[in-house]
């Protein structure tokens, strides 16, 4: 290990550690707020900056192995995809609608839902997802008294009481395990669905308090955008426009940091395999597991209640077939299965359906797999995984041909779950924090999962170090 000279010392007073979106936006939202002369600089442990958002080509075509779509009125993100010059690509999906695997048959996920939700009953009862004695039992949501909740709720608490095992079981627990891959029993409503969780709070009835705010909404003017949306050739687009703008010199990868120092003026250095780099503030923008292990000689109380964030494993099979010798998909962009079906596979995309495709002679399809509680998978090689896709694809949708071309991509420790008190945990991560000005904690494993709470996360730890700085935005 060698120390740093002059030149280092003078451009690195804010080091963000992690490469992945919430570091590297992060970086560039001072970037942008501080000029061309900001000192900055981004470390990432592996070769590849972006972390799970990661584009690669299956079958000639682009196909997001990570996260394939962003919320379209989140508005941090969308400044972000502006400011970069990357609004134009912005592409939607082409067909809507998706489906759930519920009993044996693929059944239309019904119009209304928030969350898995019914807004609206008669459609829900038409969809056939439900048997009709289990959306009777949701519409006693009607005229149940209200609900006497804990200070932190888990989902289940939220909603089986109110709607009923089916509504819980086959809507809400797939939709909740295709986003979190979390089960609704031990996560926290009011960290995993802040808005329901208030609105159960706000009214006797859920379901009214939903069809009220929702007529309450103001219409948006113009064509209404798609809610979910993505980049023309693949969502890696956004993270290598971020390095291209940060600079080579900037995002360093194969970095790891291996400590954290607190020097006696306040200040910090970052050690890595081969440098020291000095620091006014540092970031951490890196998992839960790896924030703790670099904290936990600095604040061991911190580390402790970094590692109490669990992580589930999830991975994901994508496999392209010739359009002929595929049986028509059902229109729309996928499907969920239920927990309760005992299926390996969380869900599928339908790739070549749901984003603009360059021909039509290639059927894309991706299945994910992994959710809280399921890890009959992780035994399995990349073979065994991907025959028992394809099992499940035939039975499903009927697919029996042999691939032309497929990927299987895992991610270990990807998903961060917030469970039942996590709010709580990071009000004393804060606390234990305190003492030690000039350091932030960014990323999935606090206050959002997605692109959007990551990045909206990011700007917002962006102002608190101007502010900490006392630089104006």
């Amino acid at each position: 290990m060698t120390g740093t000279g002059g030149h280092e010392r003078a451009h690195a007073q804010v080091v963000v550690v992690g490469g992945g979106i919430s570091g590297l936006a992060t970086a560039y939202f001072l970037r942008q707020r501080l000029g061309p002369e900001a000192r900055l600089r981004v470390l990432e442990a592996s070769e590849r900056p972006g972390g799970k958002v990661h584009t690669v080509q299956v079958a000639a075509r682009p196909v997001d192995t990570g996260p394939d779509a962003y919320l379209s009125r989140a508005p941090e993100l969308g400044g972000l995809v502006a400011s970069l010059g990357l609004a134009e690509t912005v592409v939607e999906p082409q067909s809507s609608g998706s489906y759930v695997w519920s009993r044996g048959a693929l059944r239309p996920l019904p119009p209304g839902m928030a969350f898995g939700l019914p807004e609206r009953l008669v459609p829900l009862l038409r969809s056939g997802l439900l048997r009709p004695t289990e959306v009777a039992r949701a519409g006693l949501d009607l005229v149940l008294p209200p609900s006497r909740l804990p200070d932190d709720p888990s989902v289940a608490d939220l909603v089986r009481p109110r709607f009923g095992a089916g509504v819980y079981d086959r809507l809400v627990a797939p939709l909740l395990g295709g986003v979190h891959a979390g089960d609704p029993a031990l996560l926290s409503a009011t960290s995993t669905v802040p808005e329901i969780a208030a609105m159960a709070r706000s009214g006797r009835s859920l379901y009214l308090t939903m069809r009220r705010r929702r007529r309450s909404a103001p219409t948006p003017a113009g064509r209404p955008s798609a809610p979910l949306v993505s980049l023309r050739g693949g969502l890696s687009g956004l993270t290598a426009r971020l390095v291209d703008e940060l600079g080579p010199e900037t995002v360093l990868t194969g970095a790891a940091a291996r400590g954290l120092d607190r020097r006696s003026d306040g200040s910090w250095t970052v050690r890595t395999d081969d440098r020291l780099l000095p620091a006014s503030h540092v970031v951490l923008a890196t998992p839960a597991y790896v924030t703790a292990d670099l904290l936990a000689d600095l604040a061991p109380g911190a580390a402790e209640l970094l590692r109490g964030i669990g992580y589930v494993d999830v991975a994901n099979v994508t496999l392209a077939f010739r359009r002929d010798q595929v049986p028509p998909l059902p229109p729309g962009t996928g499907f969920l299965v239920p927990p309760v079906e005992g299926e390996l596979i969380v869900g599928c995309s339908w790739l070549s359906q749901k984003w603009p495709q360059p021909s039509d002679d290639l059927v894309l399809v991706k299945a994910m797999v992994g959710r809280a509680g399921d890890s009959r998978w992780l035994t399995m090689d990349d073979g065994g995984l991907v025959g028992e896709v394809r099992e499940a694809l035939s039975r499903m949708l009927g697919i029996r041909a042999e691939p032309l071309d497929g990927i299987v991509q895992r991610w270990p420790a990807a998903m961060p779950q917030y469970v039942v008190g996590h709010a709580a945990r990071l009000t004393a991560l804060d606390a234990e924090l305190a003492g030690l000005p000039g350091l932030d904690l960014t990323g999935a494993a606090y206050r959002g999962v997605g692109l959007a709470g990551c990045v909206a996360q990011a700007e917002a730890t962006a102002t608190r170090i101007l502010t900490a700085q006392g630089a104006s935005a």
